[in-house]
């Protein structure tokens, strides 16, 4: 009797979790990064949602155009701050885009069955996460998926049954843990004008589906270069310098733009 009333206290719960992230990302001049809050490799790809799910970034609303870069379970609040570990993992040049329309291409990581595609983007051209101000972009390639969900992939343990029944009985998302392409069109003109630290002509990109219980993706930073052939290098980021934007935001700028810029880094 306990069994199957605990069972039912279980099912009545509201643990529902899935997550998708930005993995990795390059731009069609050169360069690559990764996600705002990304912990790389030490984050096991198949497991219990609790040791899967603790770096992929969560947003507050299901429009792609709404400001702020999101939160993690692990670090919290994402800041531009955290570009600088993203960049420990990828390098010290960030995605280079060609200026005459170019490509943002990379990976996203199905965690879960809730944080499939499709995928949504938009540039912010300021770098400090004012996306209600950006420009929507279109995937060129898609990821699967209907409302941010897929189906799990089959069982093939017996361990993976047990865990499955669990995630049904709990009303959680099931492991996924697949990779799939994606790409979006740059168009031409885009100008970045984002300060971080060193580095200068920053944009911001927030990729992320729409499922509502998320959304989940990430934020990513790029450049733009004049033509295909064209390269900026992005300097590391100094531990002293890379909050010189997220300071100068948290102050306030005076003007309506300055103002959006620092409510957009506490968001």
């Amino acid at each position: 009797m306990y069994c199957k009333t605990f069972i039912f206290a279980l099912a009545a719960s509201p643990l529902v979790a899935a997550h998708g992230k930005v993995a990795v990302v390059q731009g069609d001049a050169g360069g690559n990064g990764t996600g705002l809050g990304i912990m790389g490799g030490v984050v096991p790809g198949p497991g219990r949602n609790a040791v899967t799910e603790v770096d992929t970034t969560v947003f507050g609303r299901t429009n792609i155009q709404t400001d702020g870069l999101g939160k993690t379970n692990k670090g919290g609040k994402n800041t531009v701050d955290g570009m600088k570990q993203a960049m420990a993992q990828s390098g010290d040049t960030l995605p280079q885009v060609s200026s005459n329309g170019g490509k943002l291409t990379g990976t996203f990581h199905i965690v879960t069955t809730d944080g499939a595609g499709p995928l949504q983007a938009v540039i912010d051209p300021t770098g400090t996460g004012a996306f209600s101000q950006g420009q929507v972009i279109q995937a060129s390639t898609q990821v699967p998926g209907k409302g941010g969900n897929i189906r799990p992939p089959k069982v093939r343990s017996v361990s993976q049954l047990f865990t499955r029944s669990m995630d049904v009985i709990m009303r959680r998302a099931s492991n996924v843990n697949e990779d799939y392409p994606m790409a979006f069109d740059i168009p031409a003109g885009t100008t970045c004008q984002g300060t971080m630290g060193n580095l200068q002509n920053v944009c911001l990109v927030k990729i992320a589906n729409a499922n509502r219980a998320g959304p989940f993706g990430g934020v990513v930073a790029m450049q733009i270069v004049d033509g295909a052939n064209g390269t900026t290098t992005a300097t590391p980021v100094p531990a002293t310098d890379a909050g010189t934007s997220n300071a100068a935001a948290a102050k306030g700028e005076k003007g309506e733009n300055g103002a959006k810029a620092a409510k957009a880094f506490q968001a």
